[in-house]
């Protein structure tokens, strides 16, 4: 079974750049047709979608933080990570990498992601 972790600083001051890693065992990030993703979820809020980089090395971004946001990753270390630029407390939250390869409308990327880490808190304050 897929097992997804995340990692990375838990405090990010304002306009500083977030970097999160997550690392994947279980699987492979390179195995056809599998979708990897970061979401967050803002205290109080409900999930935003934020990337995701397919099996195959594309990536997609929500237009609302592709500006700010990159998605990336490392086969020979079976992680991918996430950047995210310029941040203010607005992105504040918990954040999760996941993964699925079924196709589903239930989510703005259009796979429903079945393996989710625990995932992160990062607090953005000076």
């Amino acid at each position: 079974q897929v097992q997804l972790q995340e990692s990375g600083p838990g405090l990010v001051k304002p306009s500083q750049t977030l970097s999160l890693t997550c690392t994947v065992s279980g699987g492979s990030i390179t195995t056809d047709s599998w979708y990897w993703s970061w979401v967050r979820q803002p205290p109080g809020k409900g999930l935003e979608w934020m990337a995701y980089i397919a099996y195959n090395g594309d990536t997609y971004y929500s237009p609302s933080l592709k500006s700010r946001t990159s998605i990336a990753r490392d086969t020979s270390k079976n992680q991918f990570t996430l950047q995210l630029s310029s941040v203010t407390p607005e992105d504040t939250g918990v954040y999760h990498c996941a993964t699925g390869k079924r196709p589903s409308w239930s989510n703005p990327f259009g796979y429903a992601m079945d393996y989710w880490g625990k995932g992160t808190l990062v607090t953005v304050s000076s």
